[in-house]
């Protein structure tokens, strides 16, 4: 890709990003309609490309919000829209790896062996959905589109569920409820109140990548296959 149109996409995906980030269903303390984004942001352009769009669009979005939590947008974002890319491009190796570390990281951390486990039950269940999803996703946007649909509903799931696993790690082992002076007993509380919004925007998400994603996508399918045959 040519470092012109690279740049114009960065620009122009940060700038979707930053609005689409000042949107929220008020229903969490950090979440905003970015999260919807980010799949496509990874799918279309890219895990490199998507990274640096996401980056640039939360990072404008939180300097003008000047939040303290800033932090936790800022790197679950870009991350979030890194493993879309890959999985779009069949590479799960180096999702289940991330995975695998911040998971680690958690459960070796003495809250997350005492928090309730059926508060992250969604991020469990992603680790077995991380092959299949890449699987199905090899040649996403080639000209083969009956896969496209269960495709990007994985694909909207794992990076969602991402997006809760980064802000998770952060605030936990990472060590952020520190920062925020927050106790187990507060620290819990916030898990068990926001396992059930988190979960809804689970749901959110994959209904989405079916009433827009799938929509989108093929119309990019098409117009690709055009620009072919032309």
């Amino acid at each position: 890709m040519r470092k012109t149109r690279a740049v114009s996409l960065i620009a122009t995906f940060g700038a979707l990003h930053a609005v689409l980030a000042f949107i929220s269903l008020g229903i969490g303390p950090w979440r905003n309609w970015a999260v919807y984004l980010e799949p496509f942001e990874g799918i279309i352009l890219g895990p490199q490309i998507g990274f640096f769009a996401a980056l640039i669009g939360s990072s404008i979005a939180r300097m003008a919000w000047q939040s303290s939590d800033w932090m936790f947008g800022v790197i679950a974002e870009p991350l979030s829209v890194l493993i879309a890319g890959f999985l779009a491009k069949a590479k799960w190796k180096p999702v289940l790896a991330i995975y695998s570390i911040m998971l680690s990281a958690y459960f070796i951390h003495p809250f997350g062996r005492e928090l309730p486990l059926w508060t992250i039950l969604d991020i469990l269940l992603t680790i077995f959905l991380i092959y299949p999803a890449a699987k199905l996703s090899n040649n996403l946007l080639g000209t083969d589109v009956r896969r496209l649909s269960i495709a990007l509903a994985l694909i909207s799931f794992t990076v969602i569920v991402t997006d809760s696993l980064v802000r998770v790690f952060l605030l936990v082992p990472a060590g952020l409820h520190n920062l925020f002076t927050l106790d187990f007993g507060t620290l819990q509380g916030m898990f068990i109140t926001g396992a059930g919004f988190s979960y809804f925007e689970d749901a959110v998400a994959v209904a989405i990548s079916f009433l827009v994603g799938v929509p989108l996508l093929t119309r990019i399918l098409k117009l690709g296959h055009n620009n072919k045959q032309e």
